[in-house]
C-alpha cells in the first residue's frame, strides 16, 4: 500500500493525472478502469490538458466505468456515459468501440452484468483502475453489507449515497435507487489500483479503509489486500492518518 498526502484538491489531481499518463505512456494499449463523480473530474481536466498539449495518445486505449444508474438512458443528463463524455471522452481521442460502460437501460440485468464481466475478461483485465470512496466507505456502488459482492451486479443504493449524489439532480427523489456496478472481485482483480479522496467529509471513510478491519460494512478496506495500491489524499482527508 502507499499513501500520498498531498496539500489540496487540486494537487490531488495533479498527482493522480501524472500517474494515469505514465500508465498510458508506458503501456499504450491499456486497460483503464474509470470512476465518476466529482472526485475524478480534476484529474480528468488534467488529462485533458496533456492530450491537448500532444503529450498523451488515447487511441489505443480501451476502457471500463465502474458503474452506471439503473434506469437512465444515455442521453439522460444525469447517466454516467453522459458524464465521462463531457468531462473526458468527447475531449481526447478514445476511439468509441473502445469506451465500455454498463447500459443502464438493460431489460436482463444479470445477462449486462455477465457480458460486462466477459468484455473485462476478454480485455485482458484492468490494468488500472480509478477509485473515489464514499463518506460510508463504498467503492463503485458497492455499498456496506455483510458480505462482499464479488462480481458487477445491480446494487440497491444506500440512503446516504442517495442522499450524497442528491446534489447532483433536482431533488433527493430523482436520484436513482439501484445502479450497476462492478463488484469487489472485479475491482480486486485490477493489476494497479489508485484511491483519489478529498475533503473532510472522507477522512472517516479513509482511516477506517486503510487503518480499520477488513469488513464488507467498510467496502474499501478489502483495498488492504490488493498488491499495488496507491492513495492520494488531501491534507484533509488524511487529517486522521
Amino acid at each position: 500500500m502507499n499513501i500520498i498526502v498531498v496539500k489540496d484538491y487540486k494537487e490531488m489531481s495533479r498527482k493522480a493525472a501524472k500517474i494515469m499518463a505514465s500508465q498510458v505512456i508506458l503501456k499504450p494499449d491499456s486497460i483503464l478502469g474509470l470512476a465518476t463523480g466529482s472526485t475524478p473530474i480534476g484529474m480528468y481536466e488534467e488529462l485533458i490538458r496533456m492530450y491537448k498539449n500532444g503529450d498523451l495518445d488515447f487511441s489505443s486505449v480501451k476502457t471500463f466505468n465502474l458503474d452506471e444508474y439503473y434506469g437512465l438512458n444515455k442521453e439522460n443528463e444525469q447517466s454516467y456515459y453522459n458524464f465521462m463524455m463531457k468531462n473526458l471522452f468527447k475531449h481526447v481521442n478514445v476511439k468509441k468501440e473502445n469506451i465500455n460502460i454498463p447500459d443502464g437501460m438493460a431489460m436482463d440485468t444479470e445477462k449486462e452484468c455477465l457480458k460486462y464481466e466477459k468484455k473485462i475478461e476478454a480485455s485482458g483485465g484492468i490494468d488500472m483502475q480509478v477509485l473515489g470512496i464514499g463518506a460510508n466507505g463504498h467503492i463503485g456502488f458497492n455499498e456496506p453489507y455483510e458480505s462482499f459482492e464479488p462480481i458487477t451486479h445491480l446494487v440497491k443504493l444506500d440512503e446516504k449515497t442517495i442522499k450524497d449524489n442528491s446534489r447532483f439532480f433536482n431533488s433527493v427523489d430523482e436520484v436513482p435507487k439501484t445502479a450497476l456496478s462492478m463488484g469487489i472481485k472485479t475491482i480486486m482483480m485490477s493489476k494497479k489500483i489508485i484511491l483519489l479522496a478529498s475533503g473532510e467529509s472522507k477522512k472517516e471513510a479513509i482511516i477506517k479503509t486503510i487503518k480499520g478491519k477488513i469488513s464488507p460494512e467498510v467496502p474499501a478496506s478489502i483495498l488492504q489486500l490488493h498488491k499495488d495500491v496507491t492513495f492520494i489524499l488531501d491534507e484533509k482527508a488524511a487529517e486522521e492518518l
